[in-house]
């Protein structure tokens, strides 16, 4: 009989892991059906996606505020799809605010869910664990502390190990090119808060040249509007990691891109803002000392973090320099490999999906 999954991202870095996971389903399992909620490359790896992520992506406790029918017209969309579709399970990834709220629903209604790629709920909202235990089937994590903190709410969860190191090869050599990128984000609101303030310090690098590694899911032009005034900085669309490859050290938006730039090799200085409310918001709610994964796998401030009004040109120029300077680098570079060692080795994907069959 033929296996029918439904899996959910509502983000960039969820379409990456998710097309890995049906890549690896349907190596296992060549007839598997799957239909998703994703972007381009869960399409390409042969699910059918019926809603892009590029509609999803509301960043922040404002943000999602204002588009609060929007997400109820959403959901409701889904759960209807899902009575549809009659999957054998719902798998979910990552996208917690959504996720957790089909979570429950779908549990109700007798659909089994499995949960790929846990809520950050370590960071801010332990008090959601209780959902988890209620609503989630199989719960597979990839940050190795992930488990522990599961444990302790009585949630049994699998480490699976982090899908990146299947997308990322060992880096061999430390790159001298004189390239530095910028890693805006790949939501609007994150590009119009940070690129600007990232643009404001190339001036003071003109011996370097800079290249914004756009996401495709965002119109050129958003980008364009910024640059007009830095005609020598170049633009490059849906090749971060080819941008990556090539750059001596990066500006990086806080998120996934910060391990991807990580496990490349490139010393980075994480940036993050959001809306004042937003902000305000988080402080009083997130119980992390770090925002970059770099920082919270290590379990110490490797790269430099910079959020909300400390992120500026002054404080941003300095730690470029900082990281410019070979022995700096090299201080970053041998964290690195250590943060690639924590993270377990390569088959994150193959795992995730071997025990997702296992469990149907």
């Amino acid at each position: 009989m033929t296996t029918r999954l439904y899996l959910i991202a509502g983000e960039a870095s969820g379409d990456l892991h998710g097309s890995n996971l049906i890549k690896a389903l349907r190596a296992l399992r060549p007839d598997i059906v799957c239909r998703a909620w994703g972007g381009d490359r869960m399409a390409d790896a042969g699910a059918t996606v019926v809603k892009h992520y590029r509609d999803l992506a509301f960043m922040g406790f404002w943000e999602v505020a204002k588009n609060l029918r929007t997400i109820w017209r959403n959901l409701h969309f889904c759960q209807r799809d899902i009575e549809a579709f009659q999957p054998d399970a719902v798998v979910l990834i990552d996208y917690p605010g959504f996720n957790l709220r089909i979570a429950r629903w779908a549990k109700k209604r007798g659909f089994r869910v499995v949960y790929y790629i846990s809520p950050q709920l370590w960071a801010w909202h332990a008090s959601r664990v209780r959902a988890i235990r209620r609503d989630v089937d199989q719960m597979l994590v990839i940050l190795p502390f992930e488990t522990d903190f599961y444990r302790q709410y009585g949630v049994q969860a699998t480490w699976v190990g982090h899908p990146l190191l299947d997308v990322i090869p060992q880096v061999a050599q430390p790159c001298h090119s004189g390239v530095i990128a910028l890693l805006p984000g790949s939501r609007q609101q994150e590009v119009r808060r940070i690129l600007p303030v990232m643009l404001s310090v190339t001036p003071f690098f003109s011996s370097y040249q800079f290249v914004v590694a756009a996401a495709p899911s965002l119109p050129e032009a958003l980008y364009r509007a910024y640059l007009a005034g830095y005609p020598q900085v170049e633009l490059v669309v849906g090749d971060t990691y080819g941008v990556l490859q090539r750059a001596q050290a990066a500006l990086v938006k806080s998120g996934t891109s910060t391990l991807e730039t990580a496990l490349l090799g490139v010393p980075q200085v994480v940036c993050y803002a959001g809306s004042s409310i937003s902000y305000a918001i988080a402080r009083r709610v997130v119980r992390v000392p770090y925002i970059s994964l770099v920082n919270l796998v290590l379990e110490r401030p490797l790269v430099r973090e910079l959020i909300q009004h400390h992120m500026n040109t002054p404080s941003l120029r300095q730690a470029l320099d900082d990281i410019l300077q070979p022995a700096q680098a090299e201080v970053i570079r041998e964290g690195y490999r250590e943060l690639r060692r924590r993270l377990g080795g390569p088959g994150a994907s193959e795992r995730a999906a071997r025990r997702i069959l296992e469990f149907l």
